[in-house]
């Protein structure tokens, strides 16, 4: 990745989170709330503006950074100042303001005096409060519906705002610390007068604690500038986390510091509220989790999300997916409610916790509008008994699947014609689309008006094939269930048939998007069909002409495969859906052609992914990314607003590898095939702990040859070229 030029993603702001609480901020540490900044916690503002000024004087930024996902730091030199004791010059003065989130957020503010007299002068904070939920937040519609108060207590050196409506409270407290001076409070600034001789430096610890936030309780970090470590707990679980976890490593230093950042994202985005849930089984709870969506939109559980990340990580950790199926289980719907879209058996959606969500002015309480998350359950506890063959586990999950695949075959087909097609039963509230391109625009016709409800898209149907015939295998090996594997291996190879004879479009080389209302094709081409290849749902020779059309010029930009054809009358390479470039896609896409040995395919899209990642800041995938053409000289273009960090975008990261290794695994056997086909761009893929089952094994693949340098526990390695170089 030799030459890349790094961009930033989204407006100029950095993004520090932990848990369910994240700050937004300008580069220069302010805060403005039409900026769709502030510091949030579990869906409500708590500090929607933020000022800093010394002698009334904005101090000039000379860089800041995101050292951490939990911290930042922004350094600062003085601007021309007016003093009562004179003016000091600019660049005299250096301040750094150090952020570091959990349980609230600890600030270190630190100033040095470089003049070569003594200064005096005064620093000012402005704070404000206006406790929008993130819904109105994000739809820049603020609109208050409680009310405000402040209280300053001199003697606690505490500035407490708080906020009421009706039984919804919230509020900050605001503690100084460790202050090199008192603190003043007047006219809504809290102020500091500081008087410095030359190299004198002046402290002050500033303490932003949520109030009324139960699922939050606890205390700021208490240390001063812990901006690599952080909380010591969260410290401690991120490390036992990443020693448990397979570690990946490859002859590329760009491909390893993408992987890097993408572990480091994903263990970042735990959430504490779900941590019982995930651990039902009994589990230590050091892998077993569930991640945000993203942030800063999607702070919440998303079943499609989770389910998602779920596949794509299993050769990371089985974790992941051992704690959102068991989190998603304890949501499962058990009866019908047209308001939510909930129906019995089925995987919620989205989970919200913030004012609109608690007076139920959303319907996100929660809200179950995703037809594929309850099918992707299903395919998820089947992959997951792969890896692990954790018979205990899967007989807690038993029943959910079961009711899972009963809302597959009940609600799912709601016409009985044998295909899952959606259509919201929540009136205005709720989402005219279901599938992952879940945007109001994001199923349209050849014409560019949106399909008909009820829609039955192309992928909706390969997940169903996909899902039946792995919980088909999970029933024979774990239950010794031959007639019930053969009944769903026959739905299965049913569905299949119907998506070639009623989605193949033979004059594009291609499947229909999907069938509208009146199950007329949708002639689109889109991304969608390529899901079909990693559901293995379709035939080899019209997988290989899938293949051929989606790296097609109007579908591959070079930065990735766009999610709509560039010939197609509503593109827009800036739109979210509607040409733009998905990440976790992509990395379906690249999976699903190298499981139909397209390997070298494969490998285009993830050298393109790669080399974007290289290219945004922190080598980091954003949720979604422009599907502008690629060109000498070119970079991969921001989608303003995108999740950054984003569960699935960097779960990407190893669900790309994994299509390259072609891993196979069968716990249950004792047995781990790989499949191999490393690009040419690629030599070398290093696997420390992988584990399948009880046993753990090292490995090194190289083109065509897989090498066992470590072994622990009975595991039958097989595909390529193996050698055994390590003790069994």
């Amino acid at each position: 990745m030799t030459g890349s030029v790094e961009i930033r993603v989204g407006p100029p702001s950095l993004t520090v989170h932990a848990d369910e609480q994240f700050l937004v901020c300008a580069l220069d540490g302010t805060i403005a709330a039409g900026e769709q900044q502030g510091y949030f916690c579990v869906d409500t503002r708590l500090v929607s503006d933020y000022e800093l000024t010394l002698s009334k004087m904005p101090p000039t930024l000379l860089n800041s950074a995101v050292v951490q996902p939990f911290s930042a730091r922004h350094e600062f030199a003085n601007a021309e100042m007016a003093t009562s004791g004179g003016v000091i010059e600019s660049g005299t003065l250096h301040l750094r303001l150090d952020r570091t989130i959990h349980h609230g957020i600890h600030e270190d503010y630190d100033l040095t005096n470089y003049a070569s007299e003594a200064v005096e002068f005064e620093l000012e904070l402005r704070f404000e409060s206006d406790y929008a939920d993130l819904f109105d937040v994000k739809e820049q519609r603020f609109v208050r519906r409680g009310l405000l108060e402040s209280r300053w207590d001199s003697d606690a050196r505490t500035l407490t705002n708080s906020y009421r409506h009706g039984d919804f409270e919230r509020g900050l407290r605001l503690q100084v610390k460790k202050q090199g001076s008192e603190p003043e409070y007047a006219n809504g600034r809290l102020s500091f007068r500081i008087a410095l001789e030359p190299k004198q430096r002046w402290h002050t610890c500033l303490l932003w604690v949520p109030v009324g936030v139960a699922e939050q309780e606890g205390d700021p970090i208490d240390a001063c500038h812990a901006l690599l470590t952080g909380d010591p707990e969260l410290a401690k679980r991120r490390r036992a986390w990443r020693a448990r976890v397979t570690r990946i490593k490859t002859n590329d230093s760009g491909v390893n510091a993408v992987v890097e950042r993408a572990l480091d994202d994903l263990g970042s985005l735990r959430m504490r509220r779900v941590d019982k849930d995930a651990t039902a089984h009994g589990g230590d709870g050091i892998e077993e989790m569930v991640p945000a969506a993203g942030i800063p939109w999607f702070v919440s559980l998303f079943g499609r999300d989770a389910l998602v990340v779920s596949l794509q990580t299993l050769s990371l950790s089985p974790g992941l997916a051992a704690g959102s199926l068991q989190a998603l289980a304890s949501l499962q719907g058990d009866r019908y409610d047209d308001r939510h879209d909930l129906q019995p058996g089925k995987i919620e959606h989205e989970f919200r916790h913030g004012e609109l969500a608690h007076f139920e002015l959303v319907p996100q309480t929660p809200y179950y509008g995703s037809h594929d998350a309850t099918t992707l359950y299903v395919w998820a506890a089947a992959e997951l008994w792969r890896w692990t063959a954790d018979r205990a586990l899967l007989e807690r999950l038993r029943p959910h699947v079961e009711r899972a695949l009963h809302w597959i075959d009940v609600d799912g087909d709601s016409d009985g014609d044998g295909l899952q097609e959606y259509q919201t039963r929540a009136g205005d509230w709720g989402y005219y689309n279901q599938s992952w391109k879940d945007s109001g625009d994001g199923i349209v016709n050849a014409d560019g008006s949106n399909a008909e409800l009820p829609i039955a898209t192309c992928e909706l149907q390969g997940y169903v094939v996909a899902a039946k015939r792995a919980w088909a295998d999970t029933l024979e090996q774990a239950f010794d269930d031959a007639p019930g594997a053969v009944q769903l291996r026959g739905q299965a190879n049913r569905l299949a048939e119907a998506i070639e004879e009623r989605f193949w479009w033979e004059s594009e080389g291609a499947y229909y998007l999907g069938l509208d209302g009146r199950k007329r094709p949708i002639e689109s081409v889109a991304s969608n069909q390529g899901h079909l290849l990693w559901a293995q749902a379709i035939t080899g020779e019209r997988a290989a002409r899938v293949v051929t059309r989606l790296l097609e010029a109007d579908m591959w930009s070079g930065w990735g495969v766009r999610t709509l054809s560039a010939a197609h009358v509503a593109y827009n390479p800036l739109s979210y859906q509607l040409g733009s470039v998905w990440p976790h896609d992509n990395a379906i896409l690249a999976h699903g052609f190298a499981r139909y040995g397209h390997g070298a395919q494969a490998g285009q899209i993830a050298r393109a992914l790669f080399d974007a990642a290289g290219r945004f800041q922190y080598r980091r995938l954003p949720e979604v990314y422009g599907g502008l053409t690629r060109d000498e000289g070119s970079f991969p273009v921001q989608y303003i607003g995108a999740n950054v960090p984003q569960a699935w975008a960097s779960g990407a990261i190893i669900h790309l590898l994994s299509a390259l290794l072609g891993l196979e695994p069968d716990a249950a056997n004792k047995r781990l095939m790989l499949r191999p086909a490393l690009p040419d761009w690629l030599d070398e893929i290093e696997l420390t702990n992988l584990r399948v089952g009880n046993a753990s094994v090292d490995l090194r693949v190289t083109h065509g040859n897989v090498s066992v340098t470590h072994q622990s526990g009975d595991l039958d390695v097989s595909g390529g070229l193996v050698t055994t170089n390590g003790p069994a």
